[in-house]
């Protein structure tokens, strides 16, 4: 194996790791009220939409969220119809990660490892928390910056060339790429991260960039659908929806790629900045545009998947 690829997969390990400690640490201190959030906003599709929203953003993961509304669904205490605004919110709450992560200050990487570790032997609840969620990002900001480093060697090796040169040749072949990268790692955020690696290294264009993040979002309903798996039938029917929201958000958006690009362009210099600014605007977008026909989307995937889940 070659040392770039063994680096390459170690970061991405690192950044996984810092993913899964850091929203450890900030469920942790919300203990169980984001459960409670969960099932007392769903009353109306626009409470669930802010509230998934706000949950997304704390726990820096939408396949976390998901997991515990089909959780809430399976037990009863939310129905499908019910989990169409919070699924809406999810793609907005995770955008949060990607502005996250074109902070990216090397000076404070350090610092934050070192406290963190520190506050970790620490025997109070919330200061082992605070801990966890500084080490995580100081964890985040490391991969981050091997990611960048690794950019340029890995696209010397004849497969990554192949797909850099494929993904700027065809933004539908970024979005599978995206999907298929996404699916494997379980993580859309470590699929922005990779991209955004090489977007600062101008090895990707900032088309093709968006077009893997597209996929990213159809990547991450993989998850959703696993953990339904076995569930009850509204259950199911909410990964069908996440899966739906999100195909279908990408096929609207998809004529757009050049004016989201241009636009982000115009805002900023810097290209991982862009594509995070990409992200904000294509998620809320999608969301907003879904959200006035939540009953009618509810009511056709009920019709859709009724019949294979009798």
């Amino acid at each position: 194996m070659s040392p770039y690829i063994a680096s390459f997969i170690v970061f991405i390990s690192i950044f996984l790791f810092g993913m899964s400690i850091l929203r450890v640490g900030l469920n942790t201190i919300s203990t169980t009220k984001l459960q409670k959030w969960l099932y007392h906003a769903s009353s109306t599709p626009i409470r669930g939409l802010l509230t998934g929203a706000l949950v997304t953003a704390l726990l820096q993961s939408s396949s976390a969220v998901m997991v515990l509304t089909i959780s809430l669904i399976a037990a009863k205490l939310l129905t499908f119809r019910q989990s169409i605004g919070i699924i809406l919110g999810t793609n907005i709450g995770t955008t949060i990660t990607a502005e996250l992560m074109t902070l990216n200050p090397e000076h404070l990487v350090l610092p934050l490892l070192l406290t963190g570790f520190i506050m970790l032997q620490i025997r109070h609840q919330f200061i082992f928390s605070s801990g966890t969620v500084l080490f995580g990002l100081g964890c985040i900001f490391v991969a981050m910056h091997g990611l960048e480093a690794l950019a340029i060697p890995l696209s010397t090796l004849s497969f990554f060339e192949h797909v850099i040169h494929e993904t700027n040749s065809s933004l539908l072949y970024g979005i599978g790429i995206g999907t298929l990268i996404t699916a494997v790692i379980q993580s859309s955020s470590a699929t922005t991260g990779i991209t955004m690696g090489f977007i600062n290294q101008e090895l990707l264009t900032l088309p093709a960039a968006i077009a893997i993040l597209y996929g990213s979002n159809v990547g991450t309903c993989i998850t959703a659908l696993m953990a339904s798996i076995g569930s009850s039938k509204e259950a199911k029917l909410a990964a069908y929806a996440h899966v739906w929201i999100n195909i279908i958000g990408v096929i609207l958006f998809f004529p757009l790629i050049g004016l989201f690009g241009a636009f982000a362009a115009s805002m900023t210099s810097l290209p991982d900045v862009q594509l995070a600014h990409v992200s904000i605007l294509f998620n809320v977008l999608s969301a907003f545009l879904f959200l006035p026909f939540a009953g009618l989307l509810a009511k056709s995937i009920e019709k859709l998947h009724n019949y294979h889940l009798q």
